[in-house]
């Protein structure tokens, strides 16, 4: 596959693109950061006003750092056995790497939390065959983020025309059905249509930060209510002697890893029947990325009794993991949502994405927020199907986003007092 003087090829490994080739290209603006933080006394997850580097840099992503997606490989979570075969697209223009795609040869639809199982359904019934798919993402991991990932000092639209023109080309090598780019970023969704794939939307539940000094500050944007609320839950989710640890880098140790994989296993086997990540992926992001990940536990009577993992960029706050092996009321709350609130804070963080689903975050300042993803169908009568299908979810999604943004915390007015 080829593109002017840009060459395209899919690697089956990770490892076959240097740390430093791909993090320059899915995060770009990371090591200019920290050379500026060294110089500021900040550490390499803080973010720095733009003007401070002359420049607008990209916000960091750790999910499609090399370290990560390294991690997902090499710990048997993301690989072919597991039906996760990876493809990654790169692009190279005069041998050098400028682009690269994190994408997978996939032969189900598990661990994606966009949800395409009635399509292949569909499909199947009707004699074709849906597997195997292509699908460009993060593994097991519903959080917002960069998918067709440039190195700076390019032209930029040369490259990500050549990386989605890539898809369609390796969709058609690779004998799949389609290829789906899930949680992708608005500007990428656009671009994508405009390569024939068909635009699908759905919403997850964010907080943002409105310059908050304390937790007290977020509650006094609250309603009464809700401010009561939230301080009632966070009082009882303590009240049986429990207390609540925030460990991140050196802090994280393997025994506090062998404690939330018990965790993760115990509450993701009664979810998933099958949890996805190995106990080896937690050592291996503790040894290359400690200080990008957040481990809020919670103690009691000497011990580890559950815990949430979040991860770190250089403006959002990432919660993924929770599991508990004692279930305590308004814990889940405390440990996920509010400790995550009051780290953001702390740390002047501009959002925490809480992960999939869950209109109960609502009630805890967590307000809808549209998620994006790009699909091409190869079968042109499939296509037709779900193109239908996705206007109307569309629509559906927008009008749902609406309505639950009106049942928000907030106050209404500046005649109620806080």
């Amino acid at each position: 596959m080829a593109s002017s003087d840009i060459t395209l090829e899919a690697v089956p490994f990770i490892g076959e693109v240097s740390p430093e080739d791909w993090d320059a290209c899915a995060n770009p603006g990371k090591a200019l950061n920290e050379k500026a933080c060294k110089g500021h006394g900040l550490g390499t997850s803080s973010a720095l006003p733009a003007d401070s580097l002359s420049l607008s840099s990209p916000a960091y992503n750790p999910f499609v750092s090399h370290a990560f997606l390294s991690a997902a490989e090499k710990s048997g979570s993301a690989t072919i056995r597991t039906g996760w075969g990876p493809r990654h697209l790169v692009a190279k223009l005069d041998g050098r790497v400028v682009g690269v795609v994190p994408c997978y040869l996939k032969s189900h639809s598990q661990g994606e939390y966009v949800f395409d199982r009635g399509w292949a359904d569909a499909y199947e019934r009707a004699g074709g065959r849906y597997y195997p798919k292509l699908q460009v993402s993060v593994p097991f991991t519903p959080a917002t983020g960069p998918r067709l990932l440039v190195r700076e000092g390019v032209d930029r639209a040369q490259i990500t025309d050549a990386l989605a023109s890539g898809l369609v080309a390796l969709c058609g090598v690779s004998k799949a059905s389609s290829v789906h780019v899930t949680f992708a970023r608005e500007a990428e969704w656009k671009l994508l249509a405009e390569h024939g794939f068909l635009q699908r939307t759905d919403q997850q539940f964010h907080w943002h930060n409105e310059g908050f000094a304390s937790f007290d500050d977020f509650l006094a944007t609250l309603n009464s209510r809700h401010r009561k609320s939230i301080k009632r839950e966070r009082r009882d989710a303590l009240a049986a002697g429990i207390t609540i640890h925030c460990l991140t880098g050196k802090d994280i140790t393997e025994d506090a890893w062998d404690a939330f994989f018990q965790f993760y296993m115990e509450t993701g086997s009664r979810k998933w029947g099958r949890p996805y990540l190995t106990r080896e992926f937690f050592s291996l992001i503790g040894e290359t990325m400690s200080e990008d990940v957040l481990l809020v536990m919670a103690r009691r009577n000497g011990r580890w009794i559950a815990g949430a993992i979040n991860f770190i960029g250089s403006d959002t706050l990432f919660g993924r993991n929770w599991g508990a092996v004692e279930h305590h009321p308004f814990l889940h709350f405390e440990v996920c949502y509010y400790q995550a609130i009051d780290f953001a804070i702390r740390r002047g963080l501009k959002h925490v994405e809480a992960g999939a689903q869950g209109e109960h975050k609502i009630a805890r300042g967590y307000l809808p927020r549209t998620t994006y993803s790009a699909h091409f169908i190869a079968d042109p009568g499939l296509r037709r199907a779900i193109d239908d299908y996705l206007k109307r979810e569309r629509a559906y999604v927008a009008e749902a986003g609406r309505e639950l943004a009106e049942l928000g915390p907030f106050r209404k007015g500046a005649d109620e007092a806080p």
